[in-house]
């Protein structure tokens, strides 16, 4: 009995001692707040495949207690990691949260992640290289005052889509339907059909393509597809021998065309007002400029009204009769211009049919052709500043680069690695001695193609060196009025051959 009296007061010995040590109760023990003081914010916005990183301060009031941290996007837990670490490969918007806890309690902290398309709006660059390689390249408008606009060092083709080989020979791009439609010739090292792309326009992913192989002929140059694209509706593709093939973007088909029977120049202008649009090619056969109105036509430039082929008038009203294109330029008019005028204006300039350099004409005229006489209750043919001269020695042909805004009332075209400039509406017979305003590169560089800011402020030049392997494309960007240059971004590309200011 005495041995397991000894043996009782050795067990309670220890739990004596601790509660004469720790003689606190639960409710006289500091707590710990957790507070998040900085390093995170409310809102992020970076670009897709950009790598988001937050490193939040954590202060603790009392005492420092052990803490444990989760990340959650989409109410999905993401990582216990301190430091949160995200890279954008999906775009879209996302609700996140950092809970930091100890033993006393819990933080929370709700932030919003905005994964951006670094394709919004900018200057968009199709070049080949002289195998034909297709590179495309892209320059983000910047969107702070500080920031720098640049070239991305990737292409923009194998940074998005690492699976697809693109067929060699590009040859054009434009904007429309939510795409980037992209036409190559084919050919090249590995002798590639002739293809059509459709890039999704804020990712650069392709989202379907074709080849045509069918039609010995179709080698495309140029796309007469507008900045819209009505489902069903058929656009013309332009090829090297002047043939016109019918494209449906909907169904992704190229047939032989129903409307465009002849052949035409290489020169095509198209016209976007609300739903309606308007498609301008030059029949090199029947002397006359085509128009497709949406999806109208085909109707010929008529001096009192528009003119179909088969009219008994055509011949003796045709406003084209006996002449050739030299070339016809979009004029680029700002938003405030287009509602003034309430027509789209492009500048052609022609000359007699086999009579080089002689009788040269140029007018402005309006893509719709005609308005509306409401005194003598009939259809009248719009043109302004026609002029007509004899030029032996005519500095522009149809495969010269150029470029018009109704600003300045310019037309900049490409002479070598000059930019000339002339006043459309000034003497025609001064257009072979019209000034140089800006030479680029070197001696032998070759300028390929023209774009505009909005407000024709600013002008981009492309150009490319020939004697040069590798990346010898280069853009400048020049004051369009002064001819100052703003920015040189030089060997991002091949030879440009499509140049046009990429929108949201």
């Amino acid at each position: 009995m005495k041995t397991f009296k000894w043996l009782l007061l050795l067990v309670s010995f220890p739990l004596l001692v601790a509660c004469f040590q720790d003689n606190t109760t639960p409710a006289d023990k500091p707590l710990s707040n957790i507070t998040i003081e900085q390093g995170i914010d409310s809102v992020y916005n970076i670009y897709k495949f950009d790598t988001l990183v937050i490193k939040p301060v954590i202060s603790q009031e009392n005492v420092d207690k052990p803490l444990s941290y989760t990340w959650e996007i989409n109410l999905q837990p993401y990582s216990h990691d301190e430091v949160f670490e995200y890279v954008g490969n999906e775009l879209g918007k996302f609700n996140c949260r950092l809970i930091v806890e100890n033993e006393d309690g819990k933080s929370f902290f709700p932030f919003v992640m905005y994964v951006n398309s670094d394709y919004e709006y900018g200057i968009t660059v199709l070049s080949r290289d002289n195998e034909g390689n297709s590179l495309l390249s892209f320059m983000q408008e910047p969107m702070t005052p500080d920031a720098v606009a640049k070239f991305t060092s990737y292409d923009c083709f194998t940074r998005n889509n690492p699976d697809v080989d693109f067929a060699a020979g590009a040859v054009d791009i434009v904007q429309s339907g939510g795409r980037l439609i992209i036409a190559c010739a084919g050919g090249g090292n590995r002798n590639d059909d002739p293809a059509i792309y459709y890039l999704n326009e804020k990712t650069m992913v392709v989202e379907n393509m074709f080849t045509v192989p069918e039609y010995d002929d179709f080698k495309p140059t140029m796309l007469g597809v507008p900045s819209i694209s009505p489902v069903g509706s058929i656009y013309p593709i332009l090829c090297e021998n002047g043939k016109v093939y019918d494209f449906s973007v909907a169904e992704g088909v190229v047939a032989e065309p129903a409307k465009h029977k002849y052949t035409y120049a290489q020169s095509c202008i198209t016209n976007v007002n609300g739903s309606y649009y308007d498609i301008l090619l030059f029949d090199t056969e029947n002397k006359g400029m085509s128009l497709i109105y949406y999806g109208s036509g085909p109707y010929y430039c008529g001096e009192p009204y528009h003119l179909m082929l088969g009219d008994s008038l055509y011949a003796s009203k045709n406003h084209f009769a006996n002449r050739e294109l030299i070339t016809m330029v979009k004029v680029r008019m700002t938003a405030e211009q287009k509602s003034v005028t309430g027509h789209q204006e492009f500048l052609a300039m022609t000359k007699l049919a086999g009579t080089p350099g002689v009788s040269t004409r140029t007018e402005v005229l309006y893509t719709d052709f005609w308005g509306y006489d409401y005194v003598n209750q009939e259809p009248v043919f719009y043109t302004a500043n026609t002029q007509l001269t004899t030029l032996m020695n005519n500095p522009i042909k149809i495969s010269t680069p150029c470029i018009a805004n109704k600003t300045y009332y310019t037309l900049l075209f490409a002479d070598g690695n000059k930019v000339r400039r002339w006043n459309y509406t000034m003497d025609l017979a001064g257009l072979p001695n019209a000034p140089t305003l800006l030479t680029v590169g070197s001696p032998a560089a070759q300028i390929t193609g023209f774009e505009m800011s909005e407000d024709h402020k600013i002008t981009y030049v492309a150009f490319y060196e020939p004697q040069k392997e590798g990346l010898n494309g280069s853009l400048w960007v020049f004051d369009t009025d002064t001819g100052e240059v703003l920015e040189k971004h030089n060997n991002f590309c091949y030879k440009p051959v499509k140049m046009f200011y990429k929108t949201r």
